[in-house]
């Protein structure tokens, strides 16, 4: 599925816009977190620590939500369910320091021992608005 056009602009890797996720707890309840994101291709890429609630989430409920928010217009955004296809942990330092020079301007300080995974999310619906 590709992104609409007129939201490229949101997915482009110029863009600061922040990505806000929504999994699934255990219990059904969600869990939103706003993240650095990037795209390859039609997948979003999504970087996070091992053992964080997202990762355990992601591993065990595959379906996702997500709306992408204009960081100019605050009332234009891209909502956009999806699935989880792969993780990997390969790479995934080099991710999330290219994320980090995209939103901060500078490489990731990665916490002694902890491990980084990439999550690749294809999307299967978008809300456009």
């Amino acid at each position: 599925m590709n992104f609409p056009e007129k939201f490229l602009d949101l997915v482009s890797e110029d863009s600061k816009a922040f990505l806000y996720l929504a999994t699934l707890m255990p219990d059904g309840s969600p869990q939103v977190t706003p993240v650095w994101f990037s795209v390859d291709g039609e997948y979003i890429l999504i970087n996070t620590a091992e053992r964080r609630a997202k990762e355990r989430n992601m591993k065990t409920r595959p379906k996702v939500a997500m709306a992408i928010q204009d960081p100019n217009n605050k009332y234009r955004y891209l909502g956009i369910r999806g699935e989880i296809v792969s993780y990997t942990n390969e790479g995934a330092d080099e991710h999330i320091h290219a994320l980090s020079r995209k939103y901060d301007g500078k490489p990731f300080n990665i916490p002694a021992g902890q491990k980084r995974i990439i999550f690749r999310i294809k999307p299967t619906h978008f809300d456009e608005h």
